[in-house]
């Protein structure tokens, strides 16, 4: 499976996700009130200028997308990621609860050795935006060890070369960063990226979902759920509203 056919099929997915059954389509005529929306559930938008949060250094800049555009490049399909907003989604994600680890379990004590074999992945204590701080200065200190250069400024064969060799596990990127776990969240994030709705600063003019054919987050879907396999021709709709 290549690079387009992965986000195909993390596309398809959640277009499958997003349709109704026709039999259970119901209009709403009451509900409690108290499960009305509130502001906690209310999706917020990515930030809008004044630069990079998180990101701050040029350096880190240049290395995300040098990776991202390798996992995501430029082709008649669509644009790379970082001409879709993927490095402003990903830092625009880093600077809020994301990136704090709000969601996760970051307590001590920790046996890496016990929680990795009962969850079946290394666990960390580190927040992402941890992660990716460490992570981009390893990446760049064993670009300028193994090839002299700045990772950013290495030819595209041999990003892909490290970039390979860190998703088997070949590459050591030093004590405290687990090399294969960082492209398994960098590969992750340029997906959500790329694919994620406009409103959080990626999928910049909707390109992930036009390239795949996801109508976006359109409001019902009950006039086409039985209309399988077949261009749709709808244009993608974002969470954005139109003024």
């Amino acid at each position: 499976m290549n690079r387009r056919e992965a986000l195909f099929s993390l596309g398809s997915m959640a277009a499958a996700g997003g349709l109704a059954s026709r039999a259970g389509a119901a209009e709403l005529k009451g509900f409690p009130k108290q499960t009305a929306m509130s502001a906690d559930h209310l999706p917020t938008p990515a930030r809008s200028g004044g630069g990079f949060q998180v990101l701050k250094s040029e350096t880190d800049q240049k290395t995300v997308k040098a990776v991202f555009d390798r996992l995501i490049p430029a082709d008649d399909f669509g644009p790379s990621a970082s001409e879709a907003g993927c490095l402003e989604f990903l830092d625009d994600q880093l600077s809020g609860d994301y990136g704090a680890g709000k969601a996760l379990y970051l307590e001590a004590p920790l046996s890496p050795e016990n929680e990795e074999a009962i969850m079946g992945a290394p666990q960390f204590l580190s927040t992402p935006r941890e992660r990716y701080e460490t992570g981009l200065k390893a990446l760049e200190a064993y670009a300028q060890e193994t090839d002299g250069a700045a990772f950013h400024a290495l030819s595209p064969d041999r990003i892909d070369e490290i970039l390979t060799g860190l998703e088997a596990g070949e590459i050591d990127l030093g004590e405290g960063v687990n090399g294969q776990a960082f492209f398994e969240l960098m590969l992750q994030n340029v997906r959500e990226g790329y694919l994620a709705d406009p409103l959080y600063g990626g999928n910049r003019d909707m390109a992930g979902w036009k390239m795949i054919g996801f109508p976006g987050a359109r409001y019902d879907y009950r006039p086409y759920v039985d209309r399988r396999n077949e261009d749709l021709g709808l244009t993608p709709v974002s969470l954005i509203p139109n003024d």
